[in-house]
């Protein structure tokens, strides 16, 4: 797959260099696979994941997992050999010149590898650069052309192998590798994957199968009233014509999730795009209507990908984070970045039946009431100070006290993990008695969800209870608050526990380890 761009930049004069117009790096990873098995720390653990007995029902590696056991079942010539490798990767932007330097946007692709314990798994030393994907901007859905070089490599290690010495056995083998998966954020799962994150169709998993549209006023794609068709026929909740989309009764089921060798068939109806950086604005025809694919993957080209159960994640990291964000700027009404705003309440005026939250007009001024789920202005200094005063033990989070500043009713400089454990541990109890108890108890049970999800050991009938829950809780959400609040981010925990029954604990499959990682490469 090549842009059929020039590689050089024109010369100017006689006798000058060649520039090139963009430089990759890739570092061949084959090398690097074979020193974990020349090394006697490592080499003996390479088959841990083999040897590793399960108990029934309890997950704590992806080795527990269905996705896992289904590669095993499909391929057992690769898993009849327990040192062949098993590979996840992960990409992301990042600025490594500092959030203050000019716009910068660099992607290193990193490997990480799967066979060893928990205790190994997901540490630095065990996560591999194979590819930095130079800037300024991000590539975008050319991504592939530079992820080209590591593509073939995969492809032969899966066909071909790797002569390769095991210290732990004193004897070479044929080693082989394959991808598990992917790891990234929203917008890298669409420039990945090949199906674009954006608009009404964002949802990698209900495609076209879903009831999300776009605001009349806010303009922009909501996916309020799209999960009551995720409940169970007879629920009380299908006949509410008053609390969801005014007048509406939802009849319809979830439609069943497609398989690999099903999307394949599908996106390769739509034949081949042009890479490169004179390609122009490319889209299939019915694109953001009847479906929002924008190229087939390059990762179809590995023999085995379109058999994976689960080709790529969901970030748990970043779900929690932008739902944590949403739900504390509204109800705390921070200004400018409450979901509650003008164009929300003209649009609830549209959608819902809620007379008490419709902008009432005077002759003057427009008045928007106080919704039950914005908290008075003393209520809001109280939670402040309140954060003001917290103290942690040492590891546990930073110190949030810094971020607060009680003048401004502000948040400011919060990071991924202060949303994390916010979420998680303070939201049931910063409103507590200052919420009316049916809104606390929504916020409380998706706080709840997060927690057990994020779990570091997982039981498959709580993954089912918890597949249950979260969809009563995104409807108990639905009947609280405006239809602007609901964008994919707070759709996607949805289909947070199916996730997690096919691959295990999110430790091993989400983006803080690769993001610290970052850090080091930029250093």
């Amino acid at each position: 797959m090549t842009c059929g761009h020039s590689r050089y930049k024109p010369r100017t004069g006689r006798g000058k260099t060649l520039v090139a117009y963009k430089k990759l790096r890739y570092f061949p990873i084959t090398p690097i696979l074979q020193r974990l098995f020349m090394s006697p720390r490592t080499a003996e653990h390479m088959t841990w994941h083999q040897a590793h007995h399960a108990v029934d029902g309890v997950m704590v590696h992806p080795s527990d997992g269905e996705a896992w056991k289904r590669f095993n079942s499909v391929h057992p010539h690769f898993s009849a050999e327990s040192r062949n490798v098993r590979l996840g990767l992960c990409t992301d932007g990042f600025n490594p010149f500092g959030s203050f330097a000019a716009p910068y946007s660099c992607w290193p692709v990193i490997l990480t590898v799967y066979n060893l314990p928990p205790g190994m798994c997901m540490r630095p030393e065990f996560m591999f650069l194979s590819t930095v994907i130079p800037g300024p901007r991000s590539p975008g859905r050319n991504i592939d052309v530079c992820l080209r070089p590591l593509i073939d490599e995969l492809a032969q290690l899966w066909s071909s192998g790797a002569l390769t010495y095991d210290i732990s056995r004193k004897q070479n083998f044929l080693m082989k590798a394959a991808l598990m998966w992917t790891i990234n954020d929203f917008p890298a799962y669409g420039m990945l994957s090949g199906w674009s994150t954006h608009g009404k169709l964002a949802c990698p998993y209900c495609m076209e199968n879903n009831k999300a549209f776009t605001l009349a006023n806010g303009g922009k794609a909501s996916f309020f009233d799209c999960h009551r068709r995720f409940l169970p026929l007879h629920h009380r909740y299908r006949k509410n014509r008053k609390d969801f989309f005014v007048g509406r009764v939802e009849k319809d089921v979830v439609s069943p999730r497609l398989s690999g060798e099903e999307l394949h068939d599908v996106v390769s109806k739509y034949g081949d795009i042009v890479f490169g950086l004179q390609s122009g604005k490319q889209k299939f025809p019915g694109f953001g209507l009847t479906h929002n694919w924008v190229k087939r993957s390059i990762f179809f080209e590995l023999p085995y990908w379109k058999t994976n159960l689960l080709r790529h994640n969901l970030d748990v990291m970043h779900i929690e984070k932008n739902m944590f964000e949403n739900i504390f700027n509204t109800v705390m009404d921070v200004k400018g970045k409450t979901k509650d705003n003008i164009k929300a309440r003209l649009d609830i005026a549209l959608y819902c039946n809620r007379k008490n939250m419709e902008l009432v007009y005077d002759e003057s001024r427009v008045a928007k009431p106080r919704a039950s789920f914005v908290l008075e202005k003393n209520a809001q200094l109280l939670v402040y100070k309140w954060l003001k005063s917290l103290r942690f033990p040492d590891g546990h989070a930073s110190n949030i006290s810094r971020l607060v500043n009680i003048e401004d009713c502000r948040l400011y400089g919060m990071k991924s993990h202060d949303c994390h454990m916010f979420m998680q541990t303070l939201i049931p109890l910063a409103f507590r008695d200052l919420l009316p108890k049916r809104i606390w108890d929504a916020l409380t049970e998706i706080s709840h969800f997060f927690r057990d999800i994020c779990s570091n050991k997982l039981n498959v009938d709580h993954i089912e209870r918890l597949q249950t829950n979260i969809v009563e809780t995104l409807c108990k959400l639905e009947m609280i608050f405006p239809p602007s609040f609901f964008d994919s981010m707070e759709h996607l925990p949805i289909h947070l526990p199916f996730e997690a029954k096919a691959r295990g604990p999110v430790q091993y499959r989400w983006m803080y380890p690769f993001e610290r990682l970052d850090i080091t490469v930029a250093m």
